[in-house]
């Protein structure tokens, strides 16, 4: 069970729909970096990605009664943050012009670069991912993947979401979690691979 905290999701979650006068604070201080971590990456600008998480904060505590099952709080709460997302990329002046295609950011270098397999952000330390190059080569690679690839990548691989839960928080079938997903680390371990050969 997904603990934050020291509350799980669920906890949390009946906590905020019975009124319990302190779990909006444990709900801010659990859930507002992660959620300004999916929308910078999704957004691309860190006074969007501010404006989604705290819009997403709100939103959620103010339409608690919509949640029929506590169990489901965390795709939920994403699914505002999508949605709250995509509002902000239309109405923003950040946003792109157009989205690239997987095929615009496959790797055109060619070479035998050092193959690398794609962390698991949700285990790497904080500080040791924030002053890693890889992290860095990672996140580069992460914001150039279509909108579609990188919403799964950061809700299964970041977020450490479920395939259930994903496909619950964009609104999508589980087969196509799993294919968005197989296809967002396949485009960033080309990535990463170019990165490594172009180091040695």
């Amino acid at each position: 069970m997904w603990v934050v905290n020291g509350d799980s999701d669920i906890t949390l979650a009946r906590g905020l729909m019975t009124g319990d006068s302190g779990a909006f604070d444990r709900f801010v201080d659990a859930y507002h970096t992660k959620l300004f971590r999916y929308a910078f990456t999704m957004c691309g600008h860190r006074e969007d990605a501010e404006e989604v998480s705290q819009e997403t904060l709100l939103k959620a505590f103010e339409n608690l009664g919509q949640l029929r099952e506590p169990e489901r709080f965390r795709p939920w709460l994403f699914r505002i943050a999508k949605n709250a997302c995509l509002m902000k990329r239309r109405k923003s002046l950040f946003a792109p012009a157009a989205e690239l295609s997987l095929d615009e950011v496959r790797p055109s270098k060619s070479g035998d670069g050092l193959k690398l397999e794609i962390p698991d952000w949700s285990a790497m330390p904080d500080d040791a991912a924030a002053n890693s190059e890889l992290h860095w080569a990672l996140e580069m690679a992460i914001r150039q993947l279509p909108e579609q690839y990188r919403a799964v990548f950061l809700l299964r691989d970041v977020e450490g979401l479920s395939t259930a839960e994903a496909a619950q928080a964009l609104e999508l079938g589980e087969d196509a979690i799993k294919q968005r997903l197989h296809r967002a680390r396949l485009a960033l371990r080309k990535s990463l691979d170019v990165y490594a050969g172009g180091d040695r």
